[in-house]
C-alpha cells in the first residue's frame, strides 16, 4: 500500500513489456543479462504477476543475446519503471580459466503495454515485415518453417522481432503488441519531455551509465546510483527482492 501510495504516471497502472539486451562482453554479458532474467522472473513469482515471454534470442555459449517478455498485473508498469536503464555486474567470472574478476553490463528496458483503448496509428506503408526461420532451441515445428516476424517501423527505425510461437500470424500479433507499446512510450517522451529520463535507450550499456550496481567479488553489495540505496545482500536481490529499491526509486522520483 505504501509503495501504491507513491504512483504518479499516468500508465502506471498498466501492464509491462520488459527487454533485456546483454553489453559488449561476450559471454560474460549473455550470462549476466540471463541472471537479470531470473531475477525478474523470481520478482514476478513473489508478486503473484504473470509473465509471458514474447521473444527469446539464446546465447552462443551461455545466457541470452536478447529476451522481451510482457508483465501482468496491478501497477506492473509503474513498479517496473524503476529498473530502466543500465545494470553493471562485478564478479570472479565462472567463464574465466584463471579467475579473474570481470566487469558485465546489460539494459534493462520497460515500456507500458497499450490496450485497446489506446489508438496508436500505425500505416501498413510505414512497416517493413520480414520473416525468417527461428533460431536456437524450438523444435522441428519452429525451426523448419519461415515462422519467426521481424517489423521494422520505418519513420522511426523501431525494430522488434517474435519467433517464439509456430504461426506466423501469432508471431506478427505479438511483434505489432510490442511496436504499439514503443511508439506509445515514444508519444510519452514527446507530450512530456520529463519522461525523457526513461529514455534509457539514449545510454551506452557500459561504464558510467549504469542506474545500478551488483558486486558478487570481493564483497556482496547492491547500490542504486540514482538514490544511494543499497544492501550487503546481493544474493536476495538477484532472487527478487526489488521491493526496497522500487519503492526508494518512486519516493525519491528518480522514475
Amino acid at each position: 500500500m505504501e509503495i501504491l501510495s507513491l504512483f504518479s504516471g499516468d500508465n502506471d497502472d498498466r501492464n509491462a513489456i520488459v527487454a533485456i539486451h546483454p553489453g559488449a562482453g561476450g559471454t560474460e554479458s549473455t550470462d549476466w543479462a540471463s541472471m537479470l532474467f531470473e531475477m525478474y522472473k523470481r520478482w514476478v513469482s513473489e508478486e503473484n504477476y504473470q509473465i509471458e515471454i514474447m521473444d527469446f534470442l539464446p546465447g552462443e555459449e551461455a545466457g541470452i543475446k536478447s529476451v522481451t517478455f510482457s508483465v501482468s498485473g496491478p501497477h506492473a508498469y509503474g513498479k517496473l519503471k524503476a529498473e530502466i536503464g543500465v545494470h553493471r555486474l562485478v564478479r570472479i567470472s565462472p567463464f574465466d580459466a584463471n579467475k579473474r574478476r570481470h566487469t558485465s553490463f546489460a539494459s534493462v528496458f520497460v515500456y507500458a503495454e497499450v490496450d485497446e483503448e489506446i489508438e496508436i496509428e500505425v500505416k501498413p506503408d510505414d512497416l517493413k515485415v520480414d520473416t525468417y526461420r527461428a533460431s536456437g532451441a524450438g523444435g522441428q515445428h519452429v525451426n523448419t518453417t519461415d515462422s519467426a516476424v521481424r517489423i521494422t517501423h520505418l519513420p522511426t527505425n523501431i525494430v522488434v522481432q517474435c519467433q517464439n510461437e509456430r504461426s506466423q500470424h501469432k508471431n506478427r500479433a505479438t511483434a505489432m503488441k510490442m511496436l504499439k507499446a514503443r511508439l506509445y512510450d515514444l508519444e510519452q517522451q514527446e507530450l512530456n519531455k520529463e519522461k525523457e529520463l526513461l529514455n534509457s535507450q539514449k545510454q551506452d550499456i557500459a561504464w558510467g551509465s549504469q542506474i545500478r550496481s551488483y558486486v558478487l567479488h570481493p564483497y556482496q553489495m547492491v547500490k542504486d546510483h540514482r538514490t544511494n540505496w543499497e544492501t550487503g545482500n546481493a544474493d536476495k536481490v538477484l532472487g527478487g527482492d526489488l521491493n526496497g529499491l522500487i519503492k526508494e526509486a518512486l519516493s525519491q522520483k528518480v522514475c
